[in-house]
């Protein structure tokens, strides 16, 4: 309570019988009325000492701490307005632990099996519900910051890689603009890579594991591989050894999503990345995942519904302020036009076998508006054997290795200074990055919108081989969308305009 409350209490405590104001002026003498105003002096220090020490342990009982059965929440209210959420939250027993009034959304850590039902009844609170089948981990309150990996020399020459020549990057000299910013949202990234520290941003770089910003130095490094796999796919120095990226002369940046020790990606470090996207002013975003613990998530189901809701309004505000998202389709060789069941979801816990999908349920953050969906191909340019399809959901495609029946797979960075071939949608991916990237480099104006259709056109027809699953014509289908991604256009065309 505000001070100026507490000494108003306090006078018409002492004032409250009739006529003793009055005595206390006329009857005593000097001595005695300066031994009343120590009293009511001593009264009203105590007073205040208790109000401030009240007020501190109700802070502190409602200060976010870590406590089993703790469950994470995402509570949505009006977009520009998070306080009726913030309120809901606190009066059921919640607390705060990350705030975006931008978008309308709060992250909430509460125990208690009822918080999220509770919650939805509170007056403002449109949508809230469950983000993992999990505990949040202690982590999340005292997270670490991933080890400096020692280093080894870049080995050379520099080999043509399949993938780089089956989308024609390194035709043209012209390698990206530094004042292009790429966001790798992964499980970190080996800024001291010796292929990568030129082109990496630390300034730029944080952690939003655990669904808050960290941006202590080091927070974003790699807690496995994957992340600077696919940075160096986008941005490896074209320097003579090892690999080279498509747009080696943009700048990255790493978001680490992936949290210790599950190494997943939980709804609120994409919504805490894509909005920490839009604040930095990224150009381009690399999303090689989907969010955890559902595959897909189902809109009938009220938690589902709300991390949809949340995901998409974090992702909406990152491309309303200039960010294009690009996206893996995912490798469970499945049709995501038509999607019928789902055997590993949750995975933070125990999956539901066969559990019952319909056209309301898609795949985040790939199957979000806007976003670029990517599936992948192999050496010998067919679908890669586990690359998900489907018609009106993939845009295009791009290498992203086919292990065993097309080749070894996609060679790029690993942490210490390595190398490793890796496969997936997940290596795709970057290879449509960076030609993003390449023309956000020669159109610094351009929308994501823009930029998304410039890249479709330039992407070259891929038909259907002979699979009945694939449908479409040439120039878009259900396996490679408008085709495979074009970085010798881009390129082209950067080094004519600029």
């Amino acid at each position: 309570m505000p001070r100026q409350a507490v000494a108003l209490r306090v006078r018409l405590a002492v004032c409250d019988r009739p006529g003793l104001e009055d005595a206390a002026v006329i009857a005593w003498p000097a001595a005695g009325r300066r031994l009343i105003a120590g009293l009511i002096a001593v009264a009203l220090v105590s007073l205040l000492t208790s109000a401030v020490t009240a007020k501190q342990a109700a802070a502190e009982a409602a200060a976010p701490h870590w406590e089993p059965g703790l469950r994470s929440y995402v509570v949505i209210s009006e977009r520009g307005d998070a306080g009726p959420a913030k309120r809901a939250v606190l009066s059921h027993g919640g607390s705060v632990f990350a705030a975006y009034p931008e978008i309308g959304v709060v992250v909430a850590h509460a125990t208690g099996e009822n918080f999220a039902s509770a919650v939805r009844q509170a007056p403002g609170v449109q949508q809230a519900g469950a983000t993992r089948t999990s505990d949040v981990p202690k982590q999340a309150y005292a997270p670490g910051i991933p080890p400096r990996p020692p280093q080894q020399t870049p080995f050379g020459p520099e080999p043509r890689t399949w993938n780089m020549t089956q989308i024609g990057a390194g035709k043209s000299p012209s390698s990206g603009s530094r004042d292009v910013l790429v966001g790798v949202l992964d499980t970190g990234v080996d800024g001291e890579h010796a292929e990568l520290d030129d082109a990496f941003d630390a300034s730029e770089s944080a952690s939003c594991a655990y669904g808050t910003l960290d941006r202590r130095d080091g927070a974003w490094r790699d807690t496995d591989s994957h992340g600077t796999h696919t940075a160096g796919t986008i941005a490896a120095a074209r320097d003579g050894a090892g690999v080279v990226g498509v747009a080696p002369g943009v700048r990255i940046a790493s978001v680490r999503l992936a949290e210790e020790p599950s190494g997943l990606f939980f709804p609120e470090n994409a919504i805490c990345a894509f909005m920490f996207a839009a604040h930095q002013g990224f150009d381009v975003t690399n999303n090689s995942y989907y969010v955890d613990p559902w595959q897909f998530l189902c809109r009938g189901n009220p938690d589902q519904a709300a991390i949809i809701e949340a995901v998409r309004r974090a992702a909406g505000y990152a491309q309303r302020h200039g960010v294009l998202h690009v996206a893996a389709a995912g490798n469970s060789n499945y049709n995501l036009a038509n999607k019928t069941t789902d055997s590993s979801s949750p995975d933070d816990s125990r999956p539901i076998p066969d559990r019952p999908l319909s056209s309301a349920c898609i795949d985040v953050p790939s199957e979000l508006p806007g976003v670029v969906t990517v599936s992948a191909t192999g050496k010998e340019k067919r679908k890669a054997s586990y690359s998900n399809y489907g018609a009106g959901i993939v845009d295009i495609t791009a290498p992203g290795g086919d292990p065993g029946l097309q080749d070894k797979g996609v060679l790029s960075t690993v942490p210490g200074g390595r190398y490793l071939y890796k496969a997936g949608t997940s290596m795709a991916t970057p290879h449509v990055t960076g030609v993003a990237a390449l023309l956000a480099s020669a159109y610094p104006e351009a929308t994501p919108a823009q930029l998304r259709q410039r890249m479709a056109a330039q992407a070259r027809d891929l038909p259907c081989p002979a699979d009945d699953r694939c449908v479409g014509t040439a120039e878009r289908n259900s396996f490679y969308g408008e085709g495979i991604v074009n970085a010798a256009a881009a390129a082209g065309l950067l080094r004519i305009l600029r």
